[in-house]
């Protein structure tokens, strides 16, 4: 396509209609131009393609293989997997023809109520950033776009498309933006999805600061932003802002609205064109990188279910009868309850719902893996006690050997669209887990939740099997894991609490008034819990195995180094048990130079390692400026300030094998900010203005402190607070006087900042 050739014979309504929508899920056409048109379909784990039958005018939505949902993706910790899993999901588009996915999504779990947490993948940011990239990797070497979305801080569905996020800049730099800015630069997603919602006052499909000053400035994307389907309030202003493309259109009326905002004045055309061709280049290279695709749907099945099997997370699994009580044993009789055996949750509702291929429950498969019962228990789609089947179940489970619980939560419970109310799942369930509890026989639950739950009987039971939405192959997941044809590999992508008021955004979600106060700041997750040193039912990172590993030889490349230089980490880790398996190695950096309130660690690193029985490998891990730094809204930038950190090697955010402290030196101090206000103990504390402040400064001081009747170090403490302007309150210095020696450290500062 020769588009600066295209743009010149397009007229200005030509160009108004590329910028929206041809319909739901269709871009613009030009026949005479030879422009065509491309479909793009919802994602992101799996395709979910629309279709109009010509003949009936009636439309649906083509049947394809339903991957695992990202609440349950991010627990494999495994990239290579992400992009194995794009790739496939790349050569479906291919042979749909389907020009762009709708997916990744990497809005961050701020709480566990928000209904579309199913579809998220994590807590941490850099967990987010490091799957999705592998994510879109993989879809785009498949020559298909992906959106990652929603751009930005779009946390909850309540009041979504109109509420307002408001977030101080430091927490969205450090939480919020990091999954997207990785992304642009590791992966370069052929489009960005900006989400419903404010930030801070403004829509973001209207908001210059976050498509055009960020986005595309300071992280140098190149690709096309569109709105989410029906996120647009005003057209002009987000054609303006950056926004390149309206889904799904408007019926017409912004186009008529941008020809005239565009004839009046109060629209550049430059802004238009710029949009114009961001949405031509799309159409680009899909057209010209189209490829001939199968979609075999029985080969991308049997994937889905090896990617769940890498996913499930082993909670707990105690020892009964010397023995752990998991995996099973095919001679066991095992009593398998719950309707999630024969009808499993493995997906979440709303736009990524998938009119999925094969279904396969455990129960379908159960006969070639041991001898069972089953029996119902409860109800799989309402919260509905019915004595009768509580009381079959029980009595199978006294017949038995050890008991399997399906739970978790009905497709109801947690959907696109609205949030949950509580953490809790069906009363009815947590009831019959505990009656089965008291037959004295080993209890077992696998859940099926998009999100955490409350789990008051977890003491109790002798192992917990995190499922999560495992897609349409769960089943046969659960039980390789259950009998150990798989060794369960997954770590928790995000921290289970106790209880719903133990989330730092408790108070403050959904907000009241269309707004919603982002008051725990970067204190997200594990980063709230572990500093807070507050009891969570699991942490964030935990995972058990059927095998275990030893880590030994933790090692650094420097232990003193400036933050442009970094460090290299490595541990070795062994496989002492007697089964191969899989140990994700994490890496957290605990930042211990008191320049700003931060968590007592961050995940900055991990690596997924498979290893046999006896085997040594060596996790390694490259730490850069950003993995010691926070964002100063001050300067602008990210900071590393010289001093301690101690790099924490471990299983979990809470199980911490080994620590190293290593040294930043070099890094630029801050230097106050000098206006009348600025501390004297800060003007004291700075490299910048120390020695300048005691010789201006001191006759002042000690005249003030010869007024004082406390002790020195009383003085002292009372000094470090005082403002500059307070000497002159005290008359100790006139208002001139202040003023000049602003005046002159600011210059004095510029000096010492060119020298250092």
């Amino acid at each position: 396509m020769d588009i600066e050739k295209i743009m010149q014979n397009m007229t200005l309504e030509d160009k108004a209609r590329a910028v929206e929508g041809f319909s739901w899920w269709w871009t613009q056409e030009y026949p005479e131009l030879e422009v065509p048109k491309i479909q793009v379909s919802d994602g992101p784990h799996g395709l979910r393609k629309m279709y109009t039958n010509p003949e009936t005018n009636e439309g649906g939505t083509i049947t394809a293989v339903c991957f695992p949902a990202a609440c349950a993706t991010a627990c494999s910790f495994d990239t290579e997997l992400l992009e194995q899993m794009g790739h496939t999901l790349g050569k479906e588009c291919q042979a749909e023809d389907v020009g762009v996915i709708l997916g990744p999504a990497v809005n961050i779990k701020r709480s566990p109520l928000c209904g579309r947490n199913f579809e998220y993948i994590s807590e941490d940011p850099y967990v987010a950033g490091k799957l999705a990239s592998a994510i879109i990797r993989g879809v785009q070497a498949e020559n298909v776009g992906t959106s990652i979305k929603h751009f930005a801080a779009n946390n909850q569905e309540f009041e979504r498309m109109y509420g307002s996020s408001e977030v101080d800049e430091r927490t969205l730099r450090e939480i919020y933006f990091p999954a997207f800015e990785m992304a642009v630069k590791e992966a370069d997603p052929w489009t960005f999805m900006c989400s419903y919602n404010r930030v801070n006052g403004t829509y973001s499909s209207e908001n210059p600061w976050l498509l055009n000053d960020v986005l595309r400035k300071e992280w140098g994307y190149k690709g096309m932003v569109m709105s989410d389907w029906g996120a647009v309030s005003d057209r002009v202003a987000g054609v303006a802002a950056g926004l390149d493309l309206e889904m799904p259109g408007s019926n017409g009326v912004n186009i008529q609205r941008i020809c005239k905002a565009v004839q009046e004045g109060t629209l550049s055309e430059e802004a238009l064109d710029t949009a114009v061709r961001n949405v031509l280049h799309l159409v680009e290279r899909f057209i010209e990188n189209r490829k001939e695709e199968t979609f075999d749907r029985a080969r991308d099945h049997d994937v889905a279910v090896a990617i769940a099997g890498e996913c499930i997370v082993l909670l707990k699994n105690e020892t009964v009868n010397e023995a752990k009580v998991l995996p099973l044993a095919k001679e066991e009789k095992v009593a398998l309850i719950g309707g999630f055996a024969e009808n499993p949750r493995y997906q979440g509702g709303g736009s990524s719902h998938i009119e999925s291929y094969k279904v396969v429950s455990a129960l379908s498969v159960a006969q070639d893996y041991g001898t069972f019962t089953y029996n119902r228990g409860f109800s799989d789609t309402l919260d509905k006690y019915e004595e009768e089947l509580q009381k079959e179940a029980v009595e199978a489970a006294m017949a038995a050997d050890k008991v399997v619980v399906f739970a978790g939560l009905p497709d109801l419970f947690e959907s696109e669209g609205y949030d949950r109310e509580h953490m809790q799942l069906p009363a009815c369930q947590n009831q019959l887990i505990s009656e089965l509890v008291k037959t004295g026989k080993p209890v077992v639950v696998v859940l099926h939740n998009g999100s955490p739950v409350e789990m008051p009987w977890a003491d109790d039971v002798a192992g917990i099997v995190e499922a999560y939405l495992g897609g349409e192959g769960v089943g046969e997941a659960v039980m390789d894991v259950l009998y150990g044809k798989v060794n369960p590999s997954g770590k928790l992508a995000e921290s289970l609490p106790i209880k719903l008021s133990d989330n730092p955004s408790y108070l403050n979600f959904p907000g009241k008034n269309k707004k919603v106060d982002y008051a725990e700041g970067v204190f997200v997750g594990y980063r709230y819990y572990d500093t807070r040193q507050m009891q969570v039912r699991f942490p964030f990172g935990h995972g058990l195995s059927y095998t275990e590993f030893r880590y030994s030889n933790l090692r650094v490349s420097r232990e003193s180094f400036t933050a442009s230089e970094g460090v290299t980490v490595s541990v070795d880790v062994t496989n002492i048990g007697d089964r191969s398996g899989k140990e994700v190695v994490q890496l957290y950096v605990a930042d211990r130079t008191g320049s700003a309130i931060r968590p007592v660690h961050e995940l900055k690193g991990f690596v997924k390692l498979s290893l046999e029985p006896g085997e040594t490998k060596t996790a390694q891990f490259t730490l850069d400026s950003r993995a010691f730094s926070w964002y100063d809204t001050e300067q602008g930038d990210w900071y590393a300030a010289n001093g301690s950190y101690i790099l924490e090697v471990g299983r979990s955010s809470r199980q911490i094998e080994y620590s190293k402290e290593v040294r930043i030196i070099g890094s630029r101090e801050k230097p106050p900010v000098i206006t009348p206000d600025v501390q004297l103990g800060d003007l004291l504390a700075s490299p910048y203005t120390r020695e300048f402040t005691l010789e201006r400064l001191k006759p002042y001081m000690d005249k003030f402190q010869s007024n004082q009747s406390e002790t020195e170090e009383m003085v002292e403490a009372v000094v470090r607070f005082m403002p500059l302007r307070s000497l002159r309150s005290f008359q100790y210095m006139t208002n001139e006087e202040v003023e000049a020696i602003c005046e002159d450290l600011k210059k004095h500062v510029e000096e010492q900042m060119k020298q250092m």
